[in-house]
């Protein structure tokens, strides 16, 4: 079995992504890896508290690894950090890393250029996989999971801090993805089968931010990977946050 570490964003596309991980007999997840940011110390674009992220690693019972970001981060920043880490996962023998990207392809390409000059093998288990087929295996699985941040492109305010479930699915417009591939939303993933027990939390209060490029969106990578995302979104700069704390 191949040495995995995972790119855990505290998402469901991530818990997915392990959950079909633990079906494949060529891979082994042994650490997760993810970004925080380190002027307000939580997870990078979802806005999730460094506590909860330690939770969730205890609750999947996997080791976690956490580098350290900028609100506002140039790429060459960004590709200088991720390849310090990178550099760190393949000398503890990591030889494949996880993602729970589904069809953005200049992220997935992106993704293995930067990997290929360490020789780490990037694997995207959910790639092309249907994005409604999808959050219906998510809901059946048992997968329990709550929306903390969202774009006020795409999504009105009162989809934050929605448990994503059925009727979530059907209230959401046309033009937003099921998975929310596109940064239309993300989640925090509290419970699942692949859980040894439900990370507890309360819901604190929503907020609504902006945020602005500084400079050349080529030059500027403001919400890290989903610089990526956002680009191809018209350079979304406002959303609403579902703060949880932790019990």
């Amino acid at each position: 079995m191949n040495k995995t570490y995972l790119n855990w964003s505290s998402g469901k596309d991530s818990a997915l992504a392990l959950y079909y991980s633990l079906q494949n007999d060529n891979l082994k997840v042994e650490k997760l890896f993810t970004t925080l940011n380190k002027e307000v110390d939580r997870v990078t674009m979802h806005g999730v508290r460094r506590e909860l992220l330690l939770k969730q690693a205890e609750a999947l019972d996997l080791p976690i690894m956490i580098s350290e970001l900028d609100t506002q981060v140039s790429m060459e920043a960004y590709n200088c950090t991720m390849q310090n880490a990178t550099a760190r996962l393949k000398d503890e023998g990591y030889t494949h890393s996880l993602f729970g990207d589904i069809f953005l392809e200049d992220l997935r390409k992106y993704r293995e250029q930067q990997l290929a000059e360490t020789g780490i093998i990037a694997e995207f288990p959910l790639w092309k996989k249907n994005t409604h087929g999808l959050m219906q295996e998510f809901i059946q699985l048992g997968f329990k999971a709550i929306v903390v941040c969202t774009s006020s492109k795409y999504l009105d305010d009162s989809f934050c801090g929605r448990i994503i479930d059925e009727k979530f699915l059907s209230d959401l417009p046309e033009n937003v993805d099921p998975c929310g591939e596109n940064g239309e939303f993300h989640t925090f993933v509290f419970d699942g089968p692949i859980f040894k027990e439900p990370v507890q939390y309360e819901v604190g209060e929503k907020v609504r931010r902006s945020y602005k490029p500084a400079g050349n969106k080529e030059d500027n990578c403001f919400k890290t990977d989903d610089c990526f995302k956002e680009e191809t979104a018209s350079w979304d700069i406002e959303f609403c946050f579902c703060d949880l704390l932790p019990m």
